[in-house]
């Protein structure tokens, strides 16, 4: 088939990183797939003259909103990827749950990446729990597992009746072997010797929802304390204004340091050679930099919310904290504590291995593309 698959690509983003995955997905399976960038869109007519242009067959979209809506109407069969802010943000705003709960209904399948995320949307749009957590049973037959929980959506029936399906992210880390770290520490300018040193690193797109600022008064107090722990956050400068904000707070705070966002190999030799990987999102999907880390044998420090705390299980995987206070306490009990890192590292990396495989995951989406092909009456 000839799939366009609409997702948030700004680089380096994890909402560009699973799109590339999935795409590439798609096409070891043999299908055409072109990736755009949803936000190059302004109106569903835009998404028809390219379905005309390319010949599509079908469609896939990251994220129920920001892609869901623009595949609505035009007679192609689509799938759906929830993203997470789909799911924590904009079924808060009337007319956007209005339009996504439509979107669902159209869609033929939609994929959430934990249990939790598909309990809220089956909660916000009265769908039933009919769905299979294919991932988790790849060992069954594809008839036995996958086509009898396929139900088509009648007349009558609302929204998304056994169209969730979860399938966990797939993870597959690859550090660049020529990464320097102590290049790196100069351009952080860390002039710390690394025999003592502790770099607390948190990856996220510089936005509001990804909240980089929680920490950095409790960090810059703690590095008074001890200076030789710091905090470093990279990622893209998604909203220009919160941008400016997070570099003058950050140029005003000992101990915390702003890098640009950095290709994904280079991006993974970081995530390894630091003490912690931290996440402070108020809201998150499924934080494939939380995987990486742990992939990468770095323990995991998380804001208790319920994105992280479903990869998360507190003092096994990682550590959980709820406030900037706990964080600190919790990196000082971690730092201190060389046995709970050893054991949180070993958890974490099983975890990803035995829940996370990219292997899985390309089976999934290779086999629920297939629902795309035909008519929907020819599916069960």
């Amino acid at each position: 088939m000839r799939l366009l698959f609409l997702a948030a690509l700004r680089p380096h983003t994890g909402n560009a990183v699973t799109a590339r995955r999935v795409r590439d997905h798609l096409e070891a399976a043999g299908h055409v797939c072109i990736l755009k960038d949803a936000f190059d869109f302004n109106s569903p007519s835009e998404i028809a003259d390219l379905l005309r242009a390319e010949a599509l067959d079908a469609a896939l979209a990251l994220h129920l909103y920001r892609g869901g809506r623009l595949l609505q109407g035009h007679g192609i069969p689509f799938g759906i990827i929830f993203g997470g802010t789909d799911l924590n943000e904009d079924v808060n705003q009337g007319e956007k749950n209005q339009v996504m709960g439509k979107v669902l209904e159209e869609a033929r399948f939609a994929v959430a990446f934990t249990e939790s995320m598909k309990e809220m949307a089956r909660l916000q749009w009265n769908t039933e729990s009919k769905t299979d957590f294919i991932g988790r049973h790849l060992h069954r037959s594809w008839l036995s597992t996958f086509l009898p929980f396929h139900l088509k959506t009648s007349a009558g029936i609302p929204h998304a009746q056994g169209k969730i399906y979860v399938q966990s992210q797939g993870i597959a880390t690859a550090p660049n072997t020529a990464f320097s770290w102590h290049t790196f520490l100069q351009r952080a300018e860390i002039k710390q010797s690394t025999d003592n040193l502790h770099v607390f690193l948190l990856i996220c797109g510089l936005r509001p929802v990804k909240d980089p600022l929680y920490l950095v008064d409790a960090f810059a107090e703690w590095h008074q304390e001890e200076p030789n722990v710091y905090m470093v956050i990279i990622g893209p400068e998604v909203d220009p204004v919160f941008t400016r904000e997070v570099k003058a707070k950050v140029k005003r705070s000992t101990g915390v340091r702003l890098i640009p966002e950095m290709p994904q190999d280079e991006l993974h030799a970081v995530v390894k050679n630091s003490f912690a990987l931290v996440n402070s999102s108020v809201s998150e999907g499924m934080s494939a930099a939380i995987l990486e880390a742990m992939d990468l044998e770095v323990p995991v420090l998380a804001r208790d919310i319920p994105g992280n705390a479903a990869v998360v299980k507190h003092e096994v995987t990682g550590l959980l904290f709820s406030d900037p206070q706990e964080f600190v306490q919790l990196a000082k009990r971690l730092v201190r504590d060389p046995a709970l890192e050893k054991d949180i590292v070993a958890n974490g990396r099983r975890y990803v291995r035995e829940h996370h495989s990219w292997q899985v995951e390309r089976d999934t989406y290779q086999r629920l593309v297939r629902t795309l092909e035909g008519s929907p009456e020819d599916l069960g």
